[in-house]
Parts: C-alpha cells; sequence; structure tokens
C-alpha cells in the first residue's frame, strides 16, 4: 500500500513538472523605441508648440515688465545724485524690490507652465502605455519591451521592433487641434 501511495505521489509530481510552459522559442515579443514614439507622436508635439506659445506669450509680458525696470533703473543712476542720498535710498530700496518681484514672477510662470505641461504629458504617457497593452493583447505578444532614454533591452533584432506600426496607430486615432477646428467650420456650412 504504501509502494502505491509513494509511486502515486512521484508520478503526480512528475505529472505537475511535466506542464508545458512556454519556451523563448515559443514566446512572441517585440520593442518600441520610447522616445522615438514620443518623438514622432502627433498629440505630443501639439502639446510642445501649445506650451512653447504660451511660454511666448507670458515672456512678452514679462519683457515688457522688465524693460519699464530697466528704463526707471536708468533714470534712477540719472536722479540720484540730483534728487539726493534719502531720495535715492527709497528709490533704491523700491527697484531692489520690484527686480525680486520680477524673477519670483519669472519662475511662478516658469513652474505653472511645466506643471501643466507635466500633467498632460503624463497623461499622454499613460494612454500610450494602454495602448500598448492593449495592442499587445490583441496581437498575441507575450512581451513588448522598451528601448530609448529608459533603455529595458540592451539588444534586439530590428525585426521585433513595432515603434512604427504603434506610431501610426496611435497618430492615426489621435484628433488635434486642426480636426477640430475643421469639423466646427463643417458645422457652420
Amino acid at each position: 500500500m504504501r509502494k502505491v501511495i509513494l509511486l502515486s505521489a512521484v508520478a503526480l509530481t512528475m505529472l505537475a513538472c511535466n506542464k508545458e510552459t512556454p519556451s523563448a522559442e515559443k514566446m512572441k515579443t517585440a520593442y518600441i523605441d520610447t522616445s522615438k514614439l514620443l518623438e514622432e507622436n502627433k498629440e505630443a508635439k501639439d502639446i510642445e508648440e501649445k506650451y512653447k506659445v504660451k511660454s511666448e506669450e507670458m515672456g512678452r509680458e514679462l519683457r515688457s515688465e522688465a524693460a519699464q525696470f530697466q528704463n526707471e533703473a536708468a533714470s534712477f543712476k540719472q536722479n540720484a545724485m540730483l534728487k539726493g542720498q534719502a531720495w535715492a535710498e527709497a528709490k533704491g530700496a523700491e527697484l531692489q524690490k520690484r527686480e525680486q518681484q520680477l524673477g519670483m514672477k519669472q519662475q511662478a510662470m516658469m513652474q505653472t507652465l511645466q506643471q501643466e505641461s507635466g500633467k498632460e504629458m503624463d497623461s499622454l504617457v499613460k494612454r500610450i502605455k494602454n495602448y500598448v497593452k492593449e495592442y499587445g493583447k490583441k496581437n498575441g505578444y507575450d512581451y513588448i519591451y522598451g528601448t530609448g532614454d529608459a533603455a529595458t533591452v540592451l539588444y534586439a533584432k530590428d525585426a521585433y521592433d513595432i515603434t512604427a506600426i504603434i506610431t501610426k496607430e496611435i497618430n492615426d486615432k489621435y484628433k488635434g487641434p486642426e480636426t477640430k477646428e475643421e469639423t466646427k467650420d463643417e458645422a457652420k456650412k
């Protein structure tokens, strides 16, 4: 009886170990150059352009204030001797305070732009990751690796590179600002 139980246990162990696991040769893998994917992504380009324009607009306003400040500083130097030391000290303190305020305003603008663009880019990256995940499931991939700035693949055959496919599909799916404006124009007709 013991022999039968022992033989049964050994047989079950052998069967459990004999389950077919996917070998490296049977797995379907691919990789995506994540840097290239973002460089060629239409939505990422639109986000960059949007914040470049915003930065230029904010910069113009700030440059105007800085020019006005520089004019007052130049005027201060000329008037300092004429109006006396008390006036020069008061005006100098006022100018110094304004200079600090301009610096803080510039810093706040840059920080705001970075936060806003960062949120949009993070959201885009999250959507791309979800898309790649769904693409992998739909097309039967076991693994899709990422290369680029945060490389997780040190070598892969070019045949496994699906960057162009993913980029095209994501860009085809994206409805950019020009598409939205065209839709508005068509609605008016």
